[in-house]
């Protein structure tokens, strides 16, 4: 049974690996990443992250920014759920730390992946609510109530 569930896990691992660089050099639109294992075997054994984006040094991740940091982790995440979907995922202010044009990149890959995950994401960015099927909000009433609002975006009219 060991042996069984080692093997399954190093397939599984080379497979989150090989997808965790492809989602990270289509997000940083180059450079380097990696999983790799630590001391041990793979039952037993952590795993590092190393990144490197474009025009950057190997470093541990304490060392890049709050954007490239949040880039890095969707990226390993987007490699889990693209390896195995899980039904839903809840992604809480994820785009928070990052710029214009990756919170796109960010937005249009999320849409990509929902075709197998459902994803509830808690966001304030306008581009990744852009991307949504539906919108949920909660506004504070006069009488200190909350109230939900909800809206389906392909029941808004376009605009030309």
């Amino acid at each position: 049974l060991r042996e069984l569930i080692g093997a399954a896990f190093e397939t599984t691992f080379a497979k989150v690996n090989e997808l965790f660089k492809e989602y990270f050099t289509g997000f940083f639109g180059g450079g380097e990443a990696s999983l790799q294992l630590t001391d041990g075997d793979g039952l037993t054994a952590g795993v590092d992250i190393v990144a490197r984006p474009p025009g950057k040094r190997v470093q541990n991740l304490s060392m890049l920014s709050g954007g490239e940091r949040a880039l890095t982790a969707i990226s390993l995440l987007f490699a889990l759920l693209s390896n195995n979907p899980s039904p839903i995922c809840v992604l809480d202010e994820v785009d928070a730390a990052l710029d214009e044009a990756n919170v796109t990149r960010f937005a249009e890959t999320l849409k990509n992946l929902a075709a197998r995950t459902q994803f509830i994401v808690v966001t304030h960015n306008r581009r990744t609510i852009e991307k949504a099927d539906a919108i949920y909000g909660v506004s504070m009433a006069d009488d200190s109530t909350s109230r939900i609002l909800s809206l389906k975006l392909s029941d808004v009219p376009q605009r030309n």
